[in-house]
This record gives structure tokens, sequence and C-alpha cells, in this order.
């Protein structure tokens, strides 16, 4: 593969582009859903993977005791779901290999620094962003 390409699925999609060759991220931003989209339909014929994190795979969900809140949680993990289901059938649409990947299998929630200190990026990211270079990051 040319790149791998991480996908953290959301409202604010954290998408990162790894190049193994140099094994450097080429890019580490946040987009929309459809902007994203676009960025892979144009990487495509490059010889890319996707890797999302897939919110479907996950078996494990706290409870928050708080109605209101929970109400919420509930609401946004149902649209994350949904674009996982937008980022298969998209890659199964377009030919594009990919893999989905259970939250429990990423390491997530690192900081900017931690980021920076342990893959060399020194642009600015989002939590969206780096949880996505770590589906891909030294593949």
């Amino acid at each position: 593969m040319r790149y791998f390409i991480g996908i953290d699925t959301g409202v604010r999609t954290g998408v990162a582009v790894w190049y193994p060759a140099s094994r450097e991220f080429v890019s580490v931003a946040t987009m929309t859903l459809t902007q994203a989209l676009d960025m892979v339909r144009g990487l495509a014929a490059d010889d890319v993977k996707v890797y999302f994190e897939d919110a479907r795979q996950r078996r494990w969900i706290p409870d928050t005791h708080d109605l209101r809140r929970e109400m919420g949680r509930r609401q946004g993990a149902g649209s994350v779901k949904r674009d996982c289901q937008i980022w298969e059938t998209f890659c199964k649409e377009h030919r594009i290999p990919y893999e989905a990947v259970a939250p429990q299998r990423n390491r997530t929630k690192l900081d900017a620094k931690a980021f920076k200190r342990l893959t060399g990026w020194v642009g600015r990211t989002s939590e969206h962003a780096r949880d996505a270079a770590m589906l891909v990051f030294g593949k």
C-alpha cells in the first residue's frame, strides 16, 4: 500500500494519512464527513487502505446515571454508527481496501504533547485527528 488512511468517525471526522515508505504522516486533520469522503476518493487511485474506528463493534458503554446526558450520548452513538456504515459502503462501492477497527483495539485520547512525542507530528491536531492517526501510525 502506498498510503494508509485512518478515520475517526463522527460529526468532526478525524483523518490521518500515513506514508509508510518514509514512516511519516502526510496529513493529520479534522473535517466534515463529506470532505473526508472526497479526500479518500481523491487518494484512492494512489493505492490506499482505509482503517476506520467502528463504533458498531463497541461492547461496553458506560452508564452515566443522568437521563438527559444518557439520551444525548445514545443519539450521538447512533449517528457515529451510521457514519461507520457509510464508510463501509463507500469503501465497498469504490473498491477501496478497508478495515473496520474495534474501538478497544486503538490507542486513543492522547493529548497533543504525548502525540507529538510519540509520532513526531508538529502540526496542530484535534482529539479526533489524533485518534484517526493512531489507527495507522507505524503500519
